[in-house]
């Protein structure tokens, strides 16, 4: 047997590839090791704590060590530690938590079908909706558009509907039935002397354009996050929702919502389905449903999605698509305790009460000349660095400062050069303020280097 090193950080190098990552890099570098969390603050294997800024991966609502969550998971492992939904069989967590979903869904919804991770979601979503063309005699229409710099996750399918080049490289990516329309990025997009509400017209319009021109009878589905994530945290210009959905009911082409960053509070209502008045047929949903303690993830359909997918299930004799993990009896057990304390404690109404100072704190990073621009909502922000003022390429300056604000005792995520900010629900504004002087102190160090 091959001898290991003793550290856990030369370990880890031995023996995992990661995400996301440059894996020569990390052969170099090695890895930051967590070692453990509470509240907003995570602790590394040397002691050192850190505010956790973008809450794990944009997903820890009610904090680190919140012992209810452990403790229901412990309840549950005693009693039924797995049971599957598999050839009609269930188990009560599954089943409180579907009500408990359909319950909670801002437009009518018919059925839930759980499965483990946002990428799972979005790729089951695909499925079902080639599956009811099918059912509804449209083998045409299998087609499905999302936009420029979205992000649905990385299965084959949901990598494919993700609108980033580095998403698809090397990977053969995307899957010719999906196509990309333009990204709602004002600042980026606009034309010379374009309004905001010109702009959002003419998204609207290119969206249009690309139906006709591929053929509206052969498109199925629209993507899109309410607010996109880990393209750069895009708030959409206003106008741009209620032009957007208009065109997709003209030619009957069913709206996903992915609320896997967004929902459950992070937008400042309990969905960005709520904040942006949506009407999707499918919801896909995670992260802070369980606040990712657990792998959980889930789909809300509506009956005018179901109702053909049942009875082409019918017809076949079953549907043929499953994941061994999909409702995991402690996996529900855990997201429906956390969901309770989401409710219990306002999380959302935290949110509200101190979204106020977290944008002004955020919108203060624009001061320094790094910064070209700062964009956000409730609790989710970005600042977008001007690597083309030092004569950068495209992601280091981000890089650089990343591992500034890691030095100093915040983790933020650099997607290339936008500096992302999403701290848990719980936050105060004493921490807001405490995250934004790192901040503040971590760009100035870096213009520095």
């Amino acid at each position: 047997m091959t001898q290991l090193p003793n550290s856990l950080e030369a370990r880890d190098v031995a023996v995992q590839l990661h995400s996301y990552a440059d894996a020569r890099k990390q052969e170099e570098n090695g890895s930051l090791v967590i070692d453990k969390g509470e509240g907003i603050y995570v602790t590394d294997i040397n002691g050192k704590r850190y505010i956790e800024g973008m809450s794990g991966l944009w997903s820890v609502a009610v904090g680190f060590g919140e012992k209810r969550l452990v403790e229901a998971a412990a309840r549950q492992m005693e009693k039924l530690p797995y049971y599957h939904t598999f050839t009609y069989k269930t188990h009560g967590p599954s089943i409180e938590l579907a009500e408990k979903l359909i319950e909670m869904a801002p437009v009518p919804m018919s059925k839930v079908y759980f499965t483990n991770s946002g990428s799972e979601a979005n790729d089951t979503a695909l499925k079902l909706i080639w599956y009811r063309s099918n059912a509804l005699g449209q083998p045409e229409r299998k087609k499905v558009i999302s936009r420029v710099r979205g992000y649905h996750g990385v299965t084959i399918a949901s990598a494919s509907l993700t609108g980033l080049p580095n998403n698809h490289r090397s990977f053969d990516l995307p899957l010719p039935q999906v196509l990309h329309t333009t990204s709602p990025h004002y600042r980026s997009q606009k034309k010379d002397g374009e309004s905001e509400a010109d702009f959002a017209k003419r998204c609207a319009q290119d969206l249009e354009d690309l139906i006709l021109a591929e053929g509206p009878e052969t498109i199925a589905a629209f993507f899109a996050e309410p607010v996109m994530g880990a393209g750069g945290v895009i708030v959409p210009p206003d106008g741009y929702w209620d032009a957007v959905q208009p065109i997709l009911k003209k030619y009957g082409i069913l709206f996903v919502a992915d609320e896997v960053i967004c929902g459950f509070g992070r937008t400042g209502n309990m969905f960005g389905t709520e904040t942006y008045n949506l009407q999707p047929d499918i919801m896909t949903l995670s992260k802070a449903l369980s606040s990712s303690y657990q792998p959980i993830s889930a789909l809300l359909i509506n009956d005018d999605v179901y109702q053909p997918i049942a009875d082409e299930s019918h017809k076949i004799g079953v549907l043929g698509h499953g994941y061994t993990g999909s409702g995991h009896p402690v996996a529900a057990a855990v997201a429906l305790e956390n969901l309770k304390i989401i409710e219990e404690r306002d999380l959302v109404g935290n949110v509200r009460a101190v979204a106020a100072l977290f944008q002004k704190r955020l919108a203060g990073l624009a001061q320094n000349p790094l910064v070209v621009e700062t964009r956000g909502i409730g609790l989710i922000g970005a600042a977008e660095l001007h690597h083309e003022a030092l004569a950068e390429t495209p992601g280091a300056l981000g890089a650089r400062t990343n591992a500034v604000f890691q030095e100093k005792g915040l983790i933020s995520r650099n997607m290339l050069d936008v500096m992302a900010f999403c701290p848990p629900l719980i936050i105060t504004e004493s921490q807001i303020n405490e995250m934004f002087d790192i901040a503040e102190d971590g760009l100035h160090a870096a213009a520095l280097l």
